[in-house]
């Protein structure tokens, strides 16, 4: 196999990822036809964290993080570093001294498909990072691997320039090509669930909003008193 360092200008539109980023993970899912997302194994170190960026992907070893550091001069202001390994690990591959290095260079946040550590200097840097562990165990820098090819990232295909979403919901991929159509959509959609949720606060539910007890007539389902009721009745 050819380890490669990939240099790419492969940019998302910054209007769609700002869009992204402020519509978040689940509506820009949904806007998305309900494709991109990763499986819920990775999981933000701290909570309230909302990211969107470009991926600079990495592909390495499992307990070595040698190409994490050959990625850092890859990656510029408004980028997400994507971490996968060739097998499964939740070693402890990317801390403090990681992150201090990508916010010098404005980098997001990262999403790691294996373990981080450092959590508490994590935290109080504001540095985002969502994995799939959290571990102490250390790691090598021994083994050779790549650096923006596409990866598998917990289930979904990372393409380098790919658009990353993050929140508490989880994490999405929107390909780059794909983002300002999705972005559209998704602001679309948000609009659509302010006025929704308008009505919600005036005391309407979801059955009337919905259109649901059409739904639920079709289906068979009926509404019967309780005898019980009856009974009391004097």
């Amino acid at each position: 196999m050819n380890h490669v360092i990939v240099r790419t200008k492969r940019q998302p539109d910054p209007d769609a990822v700002a869009a992204l980023a402020e519509v978040g993970v689940a509506t820009a899912h949904e806007a998305m036809g309900r494709r991109g997302l990763t499986l819920p194994v990775l999981r933000p170190i701290w909570a309230g964290a909302r990211i969107a960026g470009r991926a600079v992907t990495v592909l390495g070893q499992p307990g070595d993080n040698l190409m994490i550091h050959a990625s850092i001069e890859q990656c510029g202001p408004g980028d997400v570093l994507v971490v996968t390994t060739t097998s499964p690990s939740t070693d402890g591959m990317f801390g403090e001294l990681f992150a201090t290095q990508l916010a010098v260079r404005g980098v997001r946040g990262l999403v790691i498909d294996a373990g981080v550590r450092d959590v508490a200097e994590l935290t109080a840097m504001g540095f985002p990072a969502w994995s799939r562990a959290v571990c102490a165990q250390g790691t090598v820098k021994a083994t050779p691997g790549s650096v923006n090819v596409p990866v598998v990232l917990a289930g979904a295909l990372v393409r380098p320039g790919d658009v990353i979403v993050a929140d508490d919901d989880g994490v999405l991929v929107v390909p780059v090509d794909e983002a300002p159509a999705v972005a559209a959509a998704a602001r679309t959609r948000e609009a659509s669930e302010q006025e929704r949720r308008a009505r919600f606060q005036a005391g309407e539910i979801g059955l009337d909003v919905y259109g649901m007890r059409a739904t639920l007539e079709r289906l068979g389902v009926t509404y019967v008193n309780d005898p019980a009721d009856e009974e009391d009745t004097p």
